[in-house]
């Protein structure tokens, strides 16, 4: 059975980023937490009620409204970093359990209590996260790996708590999932043709695979 593992919130903190603080360090919250699209990118931040991003030009707002990262990846990642991984230390709003969070389908959507969230894209991993984490050369380590987690938009706001069961609603034709599309955008641009056949991608996402096709 598909469940949240944990709903994770970040407070803002200081980091030796570009951005100088960050809302990564997400640690999860008891209770029920509030969840609504939080609006355009540059003005809406999280999706989540008491979940801070710093850099709102890059992160956060509709089709980034909340972070989702399997439990079953993390704990494969914590062997192969030698550290314990706790849920939410990957910057994930969602930990899940049961839930094969990159083979997901772009534009599928969850059904999650009274709440209901659509897959949008994949996470792209940026220098604040190899910061965070402080591995050696931890952007390509995790760009090699293709388990990047997804990002969700808010169809249908609600509250949101651990334990609540994850059902999938339905699944789109078109069959390309966050792994294939994280492919395409960073190590298989051959894969881009793929991507053009997707509307559940975010706008600005679609935007680059039309200027990359245009350029080959």
């Amino acid at each position: 059975m598909a469940v949240i593992s944990s709903v994770n919130v970040g407070r803002q903190r200081p980091i030796a980023a570009k951005s100088g603080t960050s809302g990564i360090d997400k640690r999860p919250v008891v209770g029920p937490v509030a969840v609504r699209a939080p609006g355009p990118k540059g003005e809406g931040g999280s999706g989540l009620d008491g979940d801070h991003i710093s850099d709102t030009k890059n992160h956060g707002g509709d089709h980034q409204a909340v972070y989702a990262y399997a439990r079953e990846d993390l704990d494969r990642w914590e062997g192969e970093l030698g550290r314990p991984l706790s849920n939410g230390v990957f910057g994930e709003n969602l930990t899940t359990s049961g839930l094969a969070v990159n083979e997901a389908v772009i534009g599928e959507r969850w059904s999650i209590g009274e709440v209901v969230l659509q897959v949008s894209c994949p996470r792209i991993p940026c220098v604040t996260f190899a910061v965070w984490l402080g591995e050696q050369r931890w952007l390509p380590r995790f760009t090699r790996a293709r388990v990047p987690g997804a990002y969700l938009r808010v169809l249908t706001p609600g509250t949101l708590s651990a334990g609540m069961q994850v059902r999938v609603l339905d699944v789109p034709a078109h069959g390309v999932s966050v792994a294939t599309a994280f492919a395409a955008f960073t190590t298989q641009p051959d894969l881009l043709p793929l991507l053009s056949g997707v509307p559940e991608l975010p706008p600005e996402d679609s935007e680059v695979v039309a200027r990359r096709l245009a350029q080959h």
